[in-house]
C-alpha cells in the first residue's frame, strides 16, 4: 500500500460515522491515556491538558501497569483557561524507566484535598516524543465521560475502579485492528480495556484481498497490552497488509479453557505502524461495530 493510501486509512478511522463512535477532543470529567511508556527524556509520553469546566479544578492523575495495578499516582490544580503540559519522564519518579502502562486524569474537587470523583470539562491530548530519530508519534486519548465504582476514591485508585470510559467501544463489538507488514515495516497493535482481557483470543486475519483464516493470538495484560501481529502462529506469509477482526464478546481461552473473567465496559484499540518508505511512525486507530444481529431460524408473529 502507497504511503498517501495509509494516511487516508488512518484520515478514516478518525472520521467514519457509527452508532458508537470512538470519540476525541471533547471535554468532561477525566480522560485515559491507553499507552504510556518512558526511557529517559530522550524517549517519553508527553501528555497536554486543557481545563474548560468554568472553575479551578483538581485533576487526579493515576499509572497502572499492563495489569491495572495501582502504581503511582498524583494531583494538581488548574484554573479555567489554563493549559498542563505533563511529561511522564520528569513526572513518574525513579523506577519505571521501560515499565508500559496506563494513565487516567480525573476530575475531583477545587482542590487536591477533595479526592472524590467530580464534574469538570478537562481534555487532553498526547504523543510519544523520541528524540533519537526526531519522530513524534500520536497516541489517541480516549475522551470521558469515565464511570467509577461506588465509593472510588481518586487517591487510591484501582484495577476495579475505573468501570466505563464513554470515549471506547462497548465490551461486544467487532474489532478491526490494522497491520502493515510489507517491505521491512513493523506494526505493533495497542488493545486496552475495563476488563480482563489476558488470554489466548481466536480471531479471523485477512490480507487486502480478501482472504481470511482463523488464528490466535495472546494478550499477557490484563487491560493493557502490546502485541506485534508478525509472531501470530499460522499467519500466511504473505498476509502483509490487512486487518485482524476480533469479536471482542468471545471471552480468552487459557490452557484451553475459558477464563473465569473477561472483559467488561469498554474497549480501545490502535496500530503503530512503523515503515521505512514513511519515515516517520504512523498511528492508525482500530474501527469498530457492533457484531451482526444472530440469525433468526423461525418467526412467529414478527418475532423469532
Amino acid at each position: 500500500m502507497k504511503k498517501f493510501a495509509m494516511v487516508a486509512v488512518a484520515a478514516a478511522a478518525m472520521t467514519v460515522g457509527v452508532a458508537h463512535a470512538y470519540t476525541a477532543g471533547t471535554f468532561s470529567n477525566g480522560v485515559v491515556v491507553p499507552n504510556v511508556i518512558h526511557n529517559g527524556l530522550a524517549d517519553t509520553t508527553a501528555v497536554g491538558l486543557v481545563n474548560q469546566s468554568g472553575a479551578t479544578k483538581a485533576v487526579f492523575w493515576t499509572f497502572f501497569d499492563q495489569d491495572s495495578k495501582h502504581v503511582t499516582d498524583g494531583c494538581f490544580t488548574m484554573t479555567d483557561k489554563d493549559y498542563q503540559p505533563f511529561v511522564w519522564a520528569n513526572e513518574s519518579g525513579l523506577g519505571l524507566e521501560g515499565q508500559r502502562g496506563y494513565l487516567v486524569f480525573s476530575v475531583g474537587g477545587a482542590t487536591c484535598a477533595n479526592s472524590t470523583p467530580g464534574t469538570g470539562a478537562i481534555a487532553a491530548h498526547a504523543f510519544q516524543v523520541t528524540t533519537a530519530s526526531k519522530d513524534v508519534a500520536y497516541i489517541p486519548v480516549i475522551d470521558g465521560t469515565l464511570t467509577f465504582a461506588s465509593g472510588a476514591d481518586l487517591k487510591t485508585l484501582g484495577a476495579d475502579s475505573l468501570t466505563k470510559v464513554a470515549g471506547a467501544a462497548p465490551v461486544g463489538n467487532l474489532l478491526n485492528m490494522r497491520y502493515y507488514l510489507q517491505d521491512g515495516a513493523k506494526t505493533n497493535i495497542v488493545v486496552w480495556s475495563t476488563g480482563n482481557q489476558k488470554g489466548r483470543h481466536t480471531v479471523d486475519i485477512f490480507d487486502d484481498k480478501q482472504n481470511r483464516k482463523s488464528v490466535n493470538f495472546d494478550l499477557a495484560g490484563e487491560e493493557l497490552d502490546w502485541f506485534d501481529p508478525s509472531t501470530i502462529a499460522g499467519r500466511p506469509a504473505n498476509f502483509v497488509d490487512g486487518f485482524i477482526e476480533w469479536n471482542t464478546a468471545n471471552a480468552a481461552t487459557t490452557a484451553g479453557a475459558a477464563t473465569t473473567a473477561g472483559l467488561a465496559g469498554s474497549v480501545f484499540s490502535y496500530s503503530v505502524i512503523d515503515a521505512p518508505a514513511f519515515g516517520a511512525v504512523q498511528t492508525v486507530l482500530g474501527f469498530h461495530k457492533a457484531p451482526p444481529a444472530p440469525v433468526c431460524a423461525g418467526e412467529h408473529f414478527g418475532r423469532c
